[in-house]
This record gives C-alpha cells, structure tokens and sequence, in this order.
C-alpha cells in the first residue's frame, strides 16, 4: 500500500524537531543495513532510522509516532535470529546503539546498571576486576546488546545452571508508545504486585522500549572443569544428557553437537574437537574444588555408561575456553558449509531428546536438506541448523516447512517453538500450533493494554486468530505451514 507523502513530510518535520539531521537516516543507501536482522531470509526498508542518544528523545519520537499512528521497530544490534527487528515499510527503526553505556557496577549488592545498547560481553569484562560475571552468554555475546537480550529472553550456554536473562534481570526502565517513562521491576528480589518484569522479558519489543536495565551479577566460582566426550551414536549421547541430570547433577553448561557441526565448528576454530565422533557432549562443572571433583566422577561414569568412545579433561584455561570457542562459533562456522542456514529453535524435555534427532534426520531425508544440529542439550533448547541454496528455487520454502514440522514435533513431545531466540516474524504460524484461540486472544488483550493502536513492532509474536483459522484449513489441506509473502533474498 502507497504510504502517504504528506504524512511522511510530517513524520520527518518532527523527527527533526527532536534529533539532530545526523540522527536522522532517510536515504536508501542509510536505510539498507537495517532491512533485516540475523534471520535475512526476509527483508523490509524502513521509512526512517532514528538513532537518539537521550532518553528524552525516545520519548518525543513515541509521542510523535503515536499521534501520526505510525508503527516503531526498537533495534539493538540486530543479531536476533527470528525476524523480531524486521522493519514496518511504514514505519521507523528505532536504533539504540548510542546507549551504550554501563552506568554502574555495585559490588555489595552484585549488580549492574547499564544501556540497553551495552553488549552482552562488556558486561562480563568489566565486572571481571571484581571477580564477578553475568552469566547469561548467548553465543552473539560478543556483539548482541543487552536490551535485545531483555526482548528475546536470551540464554546461552550457562542457562542450565544461572538462568536465562528473565531471571538475571532486577529492574528495567521503559517507555511506552506513548511517551510515558517507566520503572519495572526494583532493586531488590521482588516486588509487590503483578509480575511485570517477567512480561516485559521477552515480550520483543511489543509492549515497550527498554532503555535501562539493573543485571544481577554473579561470583566467579573457585574451580571450574570441562570434560568433551565423544560418542559413535547420537542417540547415546542424548541419553548421556538426560541421565547427568537425572543424577542430581546440574552442570553450569551440556551443550551437544553433531557431526556435521563438529565438522564445521572444528575447520572454523581449531578446537580440537574428534571429527570422526556422530556427537559430542561438552559439560562444565563448577564451584567449590571438592564439589566439583566429586561431580567430574560421576559424570565420568555416566558418560561411559553410554558408551562414550573418549572422555577429555580440559587440563587449562586456555583449552577451556578453545572447546566453547568452538561450540559458540558452530552457528557461523555452518554457514561455510552451505550458502544459506535456516537457524531454528525449539525447546523439548530432556528425555525425548534422542527419539527428536532422530524425527529431525527423518525430516532431513524428506525434504532432502542437510542439517547440523546444536544444542543446549542440558535444558532440552534445540538449534537445528537446516542447510540451503536460496538461489535454487523452491528451496527456501522447503527449509521453512522443515523448520515448521520440527517446531511441531517439539509441540507434539511437550516442548515449545523457541527457546531464547523468539517468535518474531519467522514463528507466528508455529504459534498456531502451540496456543489455541483463547491464548492467542489474552496476548493481544495484553498488547493492547501497553500499545492501544498496536504500533511497537506490529505484526510480530502474536498471530491473528483469522491467520490461524486460514493455516488450520491449510494445514488439513497440505500437510504445511507457511509463511506470509515477503520479499526473499
């Protein structure tokens, strides 16, 4: 639909009044790097990009969209995985790279404050001086912002045994779509009234913009180890998993990986990770020297109750810190096996873990795509890797309803259609299948509550109860789910 372009002259007369020109971007060439966010399979142009600096700022350019109705996309630094920072060809991006700022760090109550532009790692390497850390680490650490953290819900490799952002996060400051500035959440470990904060954690953008948030930080733990086993069948290594925490034991991390990603991981980074293996189990224990002696044992035993072929001690920190250098480069590392990946991201139980590889190699001989599989085994997150050609025809489309029946399938064991990536635009139809219509209903009653005209990052997260009426009958009639017409690269 054409936009107006008298509403857009007084869209940019206004945006003017409150920004500096440089904080303005309109031209085509400006406007192109924040088409898409890491899912680049679907791309719009914004109709401008607006990049404040204070607080106030954001809060005069809600007003101003809100009074001219026109929809807002807040941005960090556009590492999400699931379409979430996809632009409105009718609206603005709201970039929040400027805010990039930790404002403090308060060892006596183990917390920091900081921007919501503040990248994940930063956190953690200025913390380190006092012998602290935040411990959600999403393997786009070294680049995601924090407050796209907040939006997604991230978690990372430690999320097993820390938590996912949702429960490293005290306060969060936001401003609504109507300019209006508010404290959720406190400075303590709760809170009278309503659990806000855990609504807005995870909300992508929909129901506010996060322009500070307060992270608990965490101590660093005496003795930490890290054992890598390798086995001859996927399906051991699965159930390796679900035994180490069926044992009582948590580890601060049970990642898993296959062999195609072992492969790929291991060309990439020189993690010295055994290419022969069909899976791999990295398990990091930590805390006090006896403890984690003690579980190293265990887990030991364990792993050879499961015909693990090798078990390895990492004997450094520094080969530490190679063999997760290899795990959190798996995702970039598989993009030089083909030249487009489809990321998924489903949450299962533990226990179903092997009987779900095994659906998804089905899946992969159905549609006749590779995949490589990553997961955070210990909490059942799974990142199916789908690989593609999108200059083949048809093969998009094909990577998009294996990613559907594995979400699916997830649905189907007792899981969910995403773990810490979101929903954004690439699960709305998965959404379909794991709410019915009166769920789906009671989320947009909530977003109308904090965005009435529904203008934060419209058309993400939720689907229409029509939409879902209209997959349901093509679901019957086609056996697939779909995704909305949008342009394709």
């Amino acid at each position: 639909m054409e936009f107006d372009p008298n509403l857009k002259a007084r869209l940019l007369f206004q945006l003017n009044e409150i920004l500096p020109a440089e904080c303005i971007l309109t031209a085509e060439e400006d406007l192109r790097p924040y088409e898409c966010d890491g899912l680049t399979a679907y791309r719009r142009v914004p109709l401008a990009v607006v990049l404040p600096t204070t607080i106030e700022q954001i809060q005069a350019i809600t007003r101003a969209c809100n009074s001219l109705n026109i929809p807002v996309v807040a941005r960090g630094a556009g590492t999400g995985l699931s379409g979430g920072a996809l632009p409105d060809a009718n609206g603005i991006v709201l970039g929040l790279s400027r805010f990039n700022q930790i404002l403090d760090i308060d060892t006596d109550n183990l917390t920091a404050r900081v921007q919501p532009g503040v990248r994940n790692l930063a956190i953690s390497q200025a913390a380190d001086q006092y012998g602290l850390f935040y411990a959600p680490d999403p393997s786009s650490q070294i680049a995601c912002s924090i407050g796209g953290n907040v939006a997604e819900n991230s978690g990372g490799v430690h999320c097993l045994k820390y938590g996912l952002t949702v429960h490293n996060v005290l306060q969060i400051k936001v401003v609504t779509i109507e300019g209006e500035f508010l404290t959720i959440g406190s400075e303590t470990f709760d809170v009278p009234g309503y659990d806000l904060l855990a609504l807005m954690t995870g909300s992508e953008g929909m129901l506010g913009i996060v322009v500070e948030v307060l992270v608990k930080l965490t101590v660093k733990p005496e003795t930490v180890q890290v054992l890598m086993a390798a086995f001859p069948d996927v399906t051991d290594a699965g159930d390796a998993v679900a035994a180490i925490i069926s044992a009582g034991i948590i580890p601060a991390g049970l990642e898993m990986m296959d062999n195609p990603a072992i492969r790929a991981a291991e060309a990439f980074a020189k993690a010295d990770y055994p290419v022969d293996a069909a899976a791999i189990l990295l398990c990091e224990l930590d805390g006090i020297e006896a403890e984690v002696e003690e579980q190293a044992s265990r887990v030991r035993a364990i792993l050879n109750l499961h015909r693990a072929s090798t078990i390895h001690l990492a004997k450094t920190s520094g080969e530490r810190a190679r063999l997760w250098a290899g795990r959190k480069s798996a995702f970039p590392a598989v993009g030089r096996l083909s030249p487009d990946y489809y990321c998924m991201d489903g949450t299962i139980p533990r226990k179903h873990l092997a009987h779900v590889l095994q659906k998804i190699a089905d899946f992969s001989t159905q549609y006749g795509l590779a995949v490589a599989n990553v997961f955070h085994a210990g909490d059942g997150n799974l990142h199916p890797l789908i690989l593609y050609d999108a200059n083949r025809h048809g093969e998009l489309e094909k990577a998009e309803q294996f990613g559907a029946d594995i979400l699916a399938l997830c649905v189907q064991v007792g899981g969910s259609i995403t773990g810490e990536h979101g929903v954004g635009h690439e699960k709305l139809d998965s959404m379909c299948v794991q709410f019915d219509s009166a769920s789906l209903e009671t989320f947009h009653a909530v977003k109308r509550a904090f965005d009435p005209h529904e203008l934060l990052n419209p058309g993400k997260a939720i689907p229409t109860l029509h939409r879902c009426a209209e997959l349901g009958r093509m679901h019957v009639h086609h056996g697939q789910l779909s995704h909305p017409e949008l342009p394709r690269f």
